[in-house]
């Protein structure tokens, strides 16, 4: 096995601009890690203090409150996991790629909301629209790229969605660092007001590129999906590989069509139940990892813990999080998402009850770096498994018909748990009569979560590298159990059918 990705020699076409196409559509990713990394910054600023604090301490100086920090840090998630359930409707109806326009616009109006508040109910709100077009967007983009990526490389380009949130995640530490010793609003308003400049280049690159072939087969548009597929493969219209995919992807769907009309319904009936379920359950375990607890509240917590300097190590668990990602983009192809999930959350789980462990049995100097050691090691194990597999896992489990309002789902299913997370930790965490001052106990839950993970993919995750999503949906055809999906290869693929004459791939399962 070579080293590098390599495209299949029976693969047909250029694979080139649908991997720039999809790799561009991942900057979406950007707008999502950045409006979720500013906050955790801008919390701990003293010019948004004594801008938005409503109490003082004894001294006289202003301070966020607990439940304060849970509304404006929550309040995203709770407008993401709305704007999730409304990006299927957004999506089907307008397109995929309209619909990612269409996000762009309200996510830009939170921005506008945020930038010009003087008081926190403002900024509250405007941080629930953005959340709303953060949602949309978190839906539509891993939709658009499985629709439209390669199967050799498609697990690659949707984890660079997970990417692109990272390097999100690492920008809004940036312009948190770049601006925090401002002594005027400037201090927070900048790395707010810089979102414009990725909600324009995201909206202004989808006004030029396709929709996806599979949404235009949904639409029975089939001569705007060959054009849209011939722009991705970049082959003439007519070519016979082009139309024979275009054939399948057209086939399959009627079958799938005759089993149901594609409703909420159909997402929770017996042959797709377990596909949503996996899909809900791996976005909810992500988020039950705890890494945005790092995220959203590492430099508050790191300052607790007595660490200096806990802006710039905030900076690092950031780049930490950005390279780390690179080698699971290879992975995920290499080893597949079953084995990289796997093995990902058995690594978390170590490192979760390391930190907890001595974050309990010692103290000082030596307990400080030991945290920040395997906080460390925890970002780099979750950035190269966990972190991207879970967005290719849900962009390619579910057939066309359910495929947006599923990913929907799974999606609102991620931002659920991120606002209980984000809404729940400053009580969990902090010291108060409030809070349960758990400090860096909260760890032996974080690696509790990743334990029951560990289980969960070992009897929920199939192995879909290097298949199709119509084969994808062949095999949960075929296949009770997940353990055995591994080595599974399609008995009998579309264009094998059509030369013998039959329906085609529908006839193929039913068989």
């Amino acid at each position: 096995m070579g080293f590098m990705l390599k495209k299949p020699a029976d693969e047909a076409g250029a694979s080139a601009p649908a991997i720039i196409i999809g790799l561009f559509v991942a900057f979406g990713g950007i707008l999502f890690g950045y409006d979720t990394g500013t906050i955790s910054g801008i919390l701990a600023m003293d010019r948004f203090k004594e801008q938005f604090a409503r109490s003082r301490d004894a001294d006289g100086n202003p301070y966020i409150t607990s439940s304060e920090q849970s509304l404006i840090v929550s309040i995203l998630s709770a407008g993401t996991f709305f704007g999730a359930l409304g990006a299927s409707q957004l999506a089907d109806k307008i397109g995929r790629r309209w619909g990612l326009i269409t996000s762009c616009i309200v996510f830009s109006v939170g921005v506008v909301l945020q930038t010009i508040a003087t008081e926190q109910n403002l900024f509250v709100a405007g941080r629930a629209v953005a959340g709303f077009g953060v949602g949309l967007l978190s839906a539509i983009v891993p939709l658009y790229q499985s629709e439209s990526a390669p199967k050799w490389i498609r697990g690659t380009i949707v984890g660079c969605y997970q990417w692109a949130i990272t390097m999100g995640l690492f920008l809004a530490s940036c312009a948190n660092q770049g601006s925090m010793n401002r002594d005027d609003s400037g201090a927070y308003r900048i790395p707010i007001a810089i979102q414009f400049l990725w909600a324009i280049i995201l909206a202004g690159g989808m006004l030029i590129l396709p929709e996806t072939p599979r949404y235009l087969i949904m639409k029975d548009d089939y001569d705007g999906a060959s054009k849209a597929l011939s722009r991705l493969r970049k082959l003439p219209v007519d070519d016979h590989s082009l139309m024979t995919e275009l054939d399948e992807i057209r086939a399959n769907h009627e079958y799938e069509m005759r089993l149901g009309k594609g409703t909420w319904l159909d997402c929770f009936k017996a042959g797709m139940f377990k596909r949503t379920f996996t899909g809900c359950a791996i976005q909810a375990l992500q988020q039950l990892t705890g890494v945005n607890f790092i995220f959203y509240y590492g430099t508050t917590f790191f300052i607790s813990a007595g660490i200096k300097n806990a802006f710039t190590i905030a900076l690092i668990t950031n780049l930490i999080n950005v390279f780390a990602t690179i080698p699971g983009l290879w992975l995920v192809e290499k080893l597949g998402r079953r084995q990289l999930l796997l093995w990902g959350a058995v690594g978390m789980t170590v490192f979760h009850f390391i930190v907890a462990i001595v974050g309990v049995a010692a103290d000082g100097a030596v307990a400080s770096n030991v945290l920040i050691a395997f906080v460390c090691f925890f970002i780099a194990f979750f950035a190269a498994s966990w972190g991207p597999v879970a967005w290719v896992v849900t962009g390619e489990i579910f057939p066309l018909k359910t495929r947006a309002k599923s990913l929907s789902l799974t999606t609102a299913s991620n931002w659920l748990f991120n606002w209980a997370l984000a809404y729940s930790t400053p009580y969990l965490v902090d010291k108060g009569p409030e809070s349960a001052d758990l400090g860096s106990k909260v760890f032996f839950i974080w690696g509790g979560c990743t334990a029951v993970a560990i289980v969960f993919v070992y009897f929920f995750i199939y192995e879909t590298k290097g298949l199709s999503l119509e084969e994808v949906d062949e095999l949960y055809h075929s296949v009770p159990n997940a353990r055995r999906s591994p080595g599974w290869v399609p008995a009998q693929d579309y264009r094998e059918n059509l030369e013998k004459g039959k329906s085609g791939y529908g006839e193929h399962i039913e068989n």
